[in-house]
């Protein structure tokens, strides 16, 4: 499933390519993907006539912000958009398409079939599901080291299953986590409660660092995920835990291990991420994060806003 960074830069590549667009007409032929309004019909024909003026993301939405309407949509497992003429095939697994009165097509291809789409009026969006109970957003000037601390310090859960869930964090998946909490030297199966401020500000820098270097190299291909240009992303290049199980190490040559934790299957070194602070745990920032700079309110702020090029959902 897209995390933040693929998310974040599907909505760079979208705001290329389709704002300032009018929508002509929309067809649908898988209904299920309209969550909102249940009228599939009166879905087409609320949107027809709608000019988009902007490309937004909330965690791991898509918020497609048009004069009067704004389309929430969740790519989930393989969801993706592409522009094209209107002249050219349309591919199989292709399953709505909003035509543009240019002559040109954004049309949603879900494999899987798990996307979904939302429609509301300007703002109503934060009022209701998907996005009503989504918690912090990373790179972003409220995700501050206090408002983490809040959020997650007195958890009782797991420190993975906790940044893994969306109302506390939002647009941390599996590979972000991972490569966060290894960064930060702190074991996937640690009690959030267990953590020091010293290792709490460890993992909230890691997860800075990490997701502006992701966001940076265009997020990370792992199966099938491209852009809206049909681009991979590259920062799985740059993975120093995810998916190594049995490979050496990058800090202190052991091999990498893969466990379960909270149903997700977890990479880690059980010599840089020992269990508990009984164990060794001496160094908070021994997975890394110490030998690279932290990304100050400047940085974040360029990672998100500045420009970029797309990756395709």
């Amino acid at each position: 499933m897209p995390e933040l960074p693929e998310v974040e830069t599907v909505r760079r590549t979208l705001t290329g390519l389709i704002v300032g667009k009018t929508i002509q007409s929309v067809t649908v032929s898988l209904p299920r993907i309209i969550q909102r309004p249940d009228d599939i019909r009166r879905f087409e024909m609320e949107l027809t006539g709608h000019r988009i003026i902007e490309v937004g993301r909330r965690g791991k939405f898509l918020r497609i912000i048009m004069d009067g309407l704004v389309l929430v949509s969740h790519l989930r497992m393989e969801g993706r958009y592409g522009l094209y003429n209107s002249n050219e095939p349309v591919e199989k697994h292709t399953h709505v398409i909003f035509h543009f009165t240019d002559g040109t097509e954004l049309r949603y291809k879900d494999v899987r079939q798990f996307g979904t789409m939302h429609l509301f009026l300007p703002g109503e969006e934060f009022n209701h599901k998907p996005l009503v109970k989504l918690g912090l957003e990373p790179l972003e000037e409220g995700f501050t080291m206090e408002a983490f601390r809040k959020a997650i310090a007195k958890r009782t859960t797991k420190i993975k299953p906790a940044l893994l869930n969306q109302e506390y964090v939002v647009g941390l998946g599996n590979i972000y986590v991972d490569e966060a909490l290894f960064r930060a030297g702190i074991h996937p199966e640690r009690p959030a409660n267990t953590l020091s401020d010293t290792e709490l500000e460890s993992l909230y820098e890691a997860i800075l660092a990490t997701l502006t270097e992701a966001v940076e190299a265009g997020g990370s291909s792992i199966k099938s995920y491209v852009n809206g240009q049909g681009e991979m992303g590259m920062f799985q290049h740059s993975l120093r835990i995810y998916g190594r199980q049995g490979e050496s190490c990058l800090n202190c040559g052991q091999p990498v291990e893969k466990t379960v934790v909270g149903g997700r299957g977890t990479h880690y070194c059980p010599n840089c991420q020992p269990p508990d602070r009984s164990m060794g745990l001496s160094n908070p920032g021994l997975g890394g994060l110490n030998s690279g700079k932290k990304p100050g309110k400047k940085a974040r702020s360029a990672s998100i806003h500045g420009k970029g090029n797309g990756v395709r959902t």
